[in-house]
């Protein structure tokens, strides 16, 4: 039978923690959506690559306790990818946010364009905010993550380009997939850059993702103008949550093999 996975955030002394008490909300999922048993393996992880391996000492629905038999700080990703989605129509965020933090995105920040059909007033972005967090968390229990994606608030897709370039952003490399004229390849783009870096691979990387019909020629006007570089995804066309997974995959991909 495979482990279960739960979420924990460190204690004050993660390395040496001897027990883990487990929040309602996670001893829930444990005990009685899982139906977890005293006894039962248990991994443990407190999204910061923080794992714990234990049993399940006491089974409560809301107050579930795991006994810490060994814990390891995994090592991080060698590189870190931002994913910057503007928001489409539907349920597809949930969606994107699983599959990003399944590929091992390590940041996502939900844009508002010109052609985003979603608008939220504060409310209901937080709570929405809120819902992404849980559906990173359920990708990252199911895939063995023990890395969660921070994800940011929503935020103004010209505005975030033109910050991107900024020294403080720490980007070392900007990318955006374009159906527009003048979108290069990715192997072309990353060969330029180690061509142009005594050949060394970016560790941080952006990658822009348009909605429903791409971002507006304005915003992509606003892109070149930040230095950010256009990426052709091929010859079709593809939906924004396709176009996610896809971008995120084959840059992942690039990334470990450079």
């Amino acid at each position: 039978m495979p482990d279960f996975r739960s979420y924990c955030p460190s204690p004050a002394d993660a390395a040496n923690a001897t027990e883990l008490l487990l929040s309602a909300e996670e001893s829930h999922h444990l005990v009685a959506v899982n139906r977890a048993r005293r006894g039962d393996p248990v991994i443990a992880f407190d999204g910061h690559g923080r794992e714990w391996t234990c049993e399940l000492a006491r089974d409560s629905k809301n107050a579930a306790v795991l006994k810490v038999l060994s814990s390891r700080q995994a090592a991080a990703f060698p590189f870190r990818i931002t994913l910057a989605q503007a928001l489409p129509k539907g349920p597809s965020m949930d969606a994107i946010v699983r599959k990003a933090t399944e590929i091992g995105a390590a940041r996502i920040v939900p844009l508002e364009s010109e052609r985003t059909q979603v608008h939220f007033d504060t409310k209901r972005e937080d709570k929405k905010t809120d819902k992404w967090r849980v559906a990173a968390l359920e990708a990252a229990k199911q895939c063995g993550n023990p890395w969660l994606p921070e994800i940011q608030p929503v935020q103004n897709a010209t505005s975030f380009m033109r910050a991107s370039a900024t020294p403080g952003a720490g980007f070392d490399l900007r990318l955006i997939a374009s159906l527009h004229d003048g979108a290069r390849p990715l192997k072309t783009i990353l060969a330029d850059f180690r061509a142009a870096h005594e050949n060394n691979a970016p560790r941080n990387v952006l990658w822009l993702i348009g909605p429903e019909g791409d971002f507006s020629p304005a915003e992509m006007d606003a892109a070149r103008g930040a230095g950010i570089a256009p990426v052709t995804l091929g010859p079709l066309v593809l939906r924004c949550e396709t176009a996610a997974v896809y971008a995120l995959s084959i840059l992942s991909y690039e990334l470990q093999n450079m």
